[in-house]
């Protein structure tokens, strides 16, 4: 996945230590949420959420569903600022190289996002199906598992 040069998510900038956005960036990206959300309810529908990603990056329509599916984890048919904002910083920081970093400080957030089916358990393929976000290479997943699998089946 790569960002689209000159798009509004070029200009932001993800700290490298914490994977966080400034200040001024968050509130500029607020702004931005705001213009994209033409209906005024404080939300993105799927067709609005479409639209800013296929503008914004390289993915695919398949590829853009799964992520949107995967933000609406209760099934609304929309996403809020909080989605948002967490799908930006994880496009910033793959577009930077620092998804090992992002997925190490955002541990807890990035559990709940591909913890699908709220079993408190994410698998392998959990990361697979996502890798198109996350680019973790095998050996950086098993370092993933070993760090985090407290109950050693080989689950996080």
């Amino acid at each position: 996945m790569k960002l689209k040069q000159g798009s509004f998510l070029w200009y932001l900038y993800l700290d490298k230590l914490y994977c966080l956005l400034s200040v001024r960036n968050v509130k500029a990206l607020v702004e931005y949420f705001h213009l994209l959300d033409v209906h005024r309810k404080k939300t993105l529908n799927d067709v609005l959420f479409y639209h800013f990603l296929h503008h914004v990056t390289d993915l695919k329509r398949n590829q853009i569903t799964i992520v949107f599916n995967m933000l609406d984890w209760n099934a609304v048919g929309e996403i809020g600022f909080d989605q948002f904002y967490m799908l930006v910083c994880i496009l910033l920081a793959q577009e930077n190289h620092l998804e090992e970093q992002f997925i190490f400080r955002h541990s807890r957030p990035i559990f709940e996002l591909l913890d699908l089916d709220g079993e408190l358990k994410i698998g392998p393929s959990n990361f697979h199906m996502y890798n198109f976000l996350f680019k973790i290479k095998k050996q950086q997943l098993r370092d993933l598992y070993h760090d985090f699998d407290i109950t050693g089946d080989c689950t996080a």
